[in-house]
């Protein structure tokens, strides 16, 4: 099977980095506050789990992959054309949920179409693939968010966020036609082409499933899991303490990310920085969370896993409110903005340190099995917790 497909999809990857920032300034230019800011990000983090829940079974039980994959893409851009032509913060809050949710329902589809009529020892390999069109695509989104504000805000004003998000809506779309050309038909659900063993497939993703910027700059949506084996209940009843403690672990620090990260647009742009300035800084984090994960795999190895993520959550506990005090400090001087570029690459970091040690940690705490459910469990509290901790941010 052909893999030009992918490209259709690092297409849309881009209109959806993008939009993971261009939306909440777009709010705070419309006179959004913190608050505004927290439910646009709850919202978005909410939906993201019965997105995938829902379109993982459908193309689980139905073979329509690429229906589903494309009806996703169409969603994200007729949300995204609507959103710079309303002034109304409640049609915002609701166009973004449905870009959120189709990102959120594609991931687990696309997942299945890269491994789809491949045989299982390559499987790892094309999920990877698909993690690095989607990741690359997401940076660029982020980089041409940088590029475009800095350039149209000096020449058109204020309605260049309104232009970037059209841009965008015309990206997903652009992505929209080329998956009606790329992506692969379906198979006969009945051949064996078109079966893919859940047990297998949850394999795969455990040895596949990398790090993309995506996770740095939006960490709300579910990570990529086979969504169709997660059944909640039996694996409550199957919980070892350690691992039970674990995942109250992991739902609190994820709702003290999203307490931080959901309102931050509106605190740069009160300290006066530009949009373009706030794409960079999350951009900085991102490639620094990039260039580090393989490092933090190395370490993950050769030290205690414990007492790795204990680091790296005590140096991002610090590193979060650096950002207020840096911010306090110096402003929006030149040695203030790069004293914030220092702080938001130390949070990228250990972002690296945190995903990589977590998907270790609940591997290793889960019986046999139901690792692979366990996995999907904690993919669905960190989604879960990302909008209650959006909300109280």
């Amino acid at each position: 099977m052909s893999d030009r497909w992918l490209y259709a999809w690092g297409l849309g990857s881009v209109a959806f980095g993008g939009a993971s920032l261009i939306i909440p300034l777009y709010v705070v230019a419309l006179g959004g506050t913190a608050t505004t800011l927290g439910v646009l990000a709850g919202v978005a983090a909410l939906v993201g789990v019965p997105g995938a829940l829902v379109f993982g079974r459908i193309a689980d039980q139905t073979g329509r992959r690429r229906v589903l994959v494309l009806a996703a893409l169409a969603s994200a851009a007729a949300a995204l054309a609507v959103v710079p032509f309303t002034e109304r913060i409640a049609v915002v809050i609701l166009a973004n949920g449905i870009v959120w949710f189709a990102f959120a329902a594609a991931t687990p589809v696309v997942t299945l179409l890269a491994v789809v009529g491949a045989p299982e020892h390559a499987w790892s390999e094309r999920i990877g693939e698909l993690n690095k069109y989607q990741g690359v695509g997401w940076a660029v989104g982020l980089l041409l968010g940088a590029i475009w504000t800095a350039v149209a805000i000096r020449t058109i004003g204020t309605s260049a966020l309104e232009g970037f998000l059209l841009v965008l809506a015309v990206m997903a779309a652009a992505s929209l036609l080329a998956g009606l050309r790329l992506l692969p038909p379906d198979p006969d659900p009945d051949t064996a082409e078109g079966s893919v063993s859940a047990r297998r497939l949850g394999r795969a993703l455990r040895r596949a499933d990398r790090f993309s910027v995506r996770t740095a700059t939006f960490p709300f949506t579910p990570a990529r899991m086979d969504v169709r084996r997660l059944r909640p209940r039996r694996i409550a009843n199957r919980f070892t303490p350690e691992l039970a403690i674990y995942f109250l672990a992991v739902t609190s620090f994820f709702t003290g990310f999203s307490a931080f990260f959901a309102p931050l647009p509106a605190y740069l742009t009160d300290i006066g920085i530009g949009s373009d300035g706030v794409f960079v800084l999350y951009l900085v984090s991102s490639v620094a969370a990039a260039v580090f994960f393989e490092r933090a795999g190395r370490l993950s190895a050769k030290h205690d896993t414990v007492t790795l993520q204990a680091a790296g959550l005590t140096v991002r506990a610090l590193a979060l409110p650096g950002v207020a005090v840096v911010g306090a400090l110096f402003g929006m001087s030149t040695g203030g903005f790069a004293g914030l570029a220092v702080v938001f690459a130390v949070i990228g970091l250990t972002w690296a340190v945190i995903a990589v040690t977590a998907g270790t940690l609940v591997t290793r705490l889960a019986p046999p099995a139901i690792r692979g459910e366990a996995l999907g469990v904690y993919a669905a509290l960190s989604a879960l917790a990302g909008g209650i901790g959006s909300v109280l941010g």
